[in-house]
């Protein structure tokens, strides 16, 4: 093992043991190297005559750069965004993140969490989950419906194993609290380690917790870590925020079990993609909170410098662009307010179309799971298959939605104007009535 990852494991098990021993095989063989990155750093900061170490192309003090490229990027210095990026991140845009962490979950406050690695969009920072915490034959707690990604992720691979409980309860009135906890503990018996997605909002179907059931989760969770059975607690927080209604809970999971046992890890999944409406600019992060014995700092030290090395082993660094363009856009007078008018026009979407599903046609033709957040719903489909109509939707209606499995289909209401609500779904029962025929 290189000497640099047996450094950053010495401090991990010293101070966190049980962190240390929920590392994967390669997590714990993860480091962040003292080579060309190191090198070209000390340089930048003391090679005030000659700089020749990093293989970026220079001419005096600016940057290469090709009018052709630049003209589109007319109020950001090309140094700003040409360059390469640390593979941490920006460190001005991770300070920023860490910031409106606590800000946006303020129980949050008073327990100290690592300082959010950037990755490339949160599906990135899934897989770095996966490689720095998950082994083959390991289990996964997952939901029966799942964001079909986690499947090539932990499935495909990483060869790890899925236990799913059943995520509503058979009237799809509200989250199956008692199945989550059957299945956590059964595992949790049978398992030294287990890993739990907590993804809500909830994708593909839409749902966020109450905030009795996010308090009984988290409780089931440290109850479980005490009681012996490492726990990674992942929060794949992709839709944070987009929060429609009164009774749910407004703070991340994460807020309620991030340093409060020693065998419990949690590690929040987010970033600015759904957040901020920037898709395209695949920018996420990764923080991590754990109980230490001591040397918490330096504990959290080592579990960013690991991430930083799987990122290096893997895409090098993350786009300076877009980390740049959301400094930028963080540090806006109009920043919150812009956010605002974002989260009132969904939410309005949302409730639009639970005004139209309160027509009782639709039972005939479907039931609607909860949706109470983020951008989707889903119904489960009565009599007919949901691939079968989708297809038959697609070609016979020109309508496109998606089919999770045999019975339920997932509804983008993200891009579904407001007029277009009560067309749709009388489109997709006239499409079950056809099939039925």
């Amino acid at each position: 093992m290189n000497p640099i990852a047996q450094e950053l494991n010495n401090i991990i098990e010293q101070a966190a043991p049980h962190v240390y021993e929920m590392l994967s095989d390669m997590g714990k063989r993860l480091f962040y190297p003292k080579g060309i990155l190191t090198q070209s750093a000390e340089a930048k900061v003391k090679a005030n005559k000659v700089n020749a170490t990093i293989g970026v192309a220079r001419q005096g003090s600016c940057v290469f750069s090709l009018s052709s490229v630049t003209k589109y990027i007319t109020q950001i210095d090309p140094d700003d965004y040409l360059p390469y990026a640390s593979s941490y991140g920006l460190p001005e845009l991770r300070k920023k993140w860490r910031k409106e962490l606590y800000v946006k979950n303020p129980l949050l406050q008073g327990t100290t969490v690592s300082l959010p690695v950037v990755t490339s969009g949160i599906t990135h920072g899934v897989s770095i989950l996966s490689e720095m915490w998950v082994n083959a034959d390991d289990v996964i707690v997952m939901p029966d419906m799942i964001w079909g990604n986690y499947n090539m992720i932990f499935r495909v691979r990483n060869s790890a194993r899925f236990a799913t409980y059943k995520s509503y309860d058979d009237a799809l009135t509200h989250f199956n609290l008692d199945d989550f906890e059957r299945v956590i503990r059964e595992e949790a018996a049978q398992n030294d380690k287990i890993i739990v997605m907590l993804n809500f909002p909830h994708n593909p179907t839409g749902y966020t917790l109450s905030k009795k059931e996010a308090a009984c989760v988290a409780e089931i969770l440290i109850d479980v870590a005490q009681k012996g059975t490492n726990v990674v607690a992942a929060c794949d927080d992709a839709y944070f925020g987009l929060f429609f209604e009164p009774e749910s809970a407004k703070q991340s999971l994460f807020a309620k079990i991030a340093g409060k046992t020693s065998r419990l890890l949690a590690v929040k999944l987010d970033g600015p993609t759904k957040e901020d409406y920037v898709m395209g600019l695949r920018t996420g992060f990764t923080t991590f909170g754990v109980a230490a014995d001591a040397d918490l700092d330096r504990v959290y030290e080592a579990l960013e410098q690991k991430t930083a090395g799987c990122i290096r082993g893997n895409i090098s660094n993350c786009c300076h662009l877009s980390q740049t363009i959301l400094v930028k856009s963080m540090e806006d007078k109009d920043y919150r307010r812009l956010k605002q008018e974002k989260f009132e026009l969904l939410k309005s979407r949302a409730f639009a179309i639970k005004e139209v599903l309160k027509d009782p046609k639709y039972a005939d033709g479907f039931d609607v799971y909860p949706f109470n957040s983020g951008y989707f719903l889903c119904i489960r489909i009565k009599g007919v298959n949901a691939e079968e109509l989708r297809f038959h939707l697609l070609e016979n209606y020109g309508t496109g939605l998606i089919s999770i499995d045999e019975k339920n289909i997932r509804v983008a209401f993200s891009c579904l104007d407001e007029k277009d609500a009560k067309t749709l779904f009388d489109i997709i029962l006239a499409g079950i009535n056809d099939l039925r025929k």
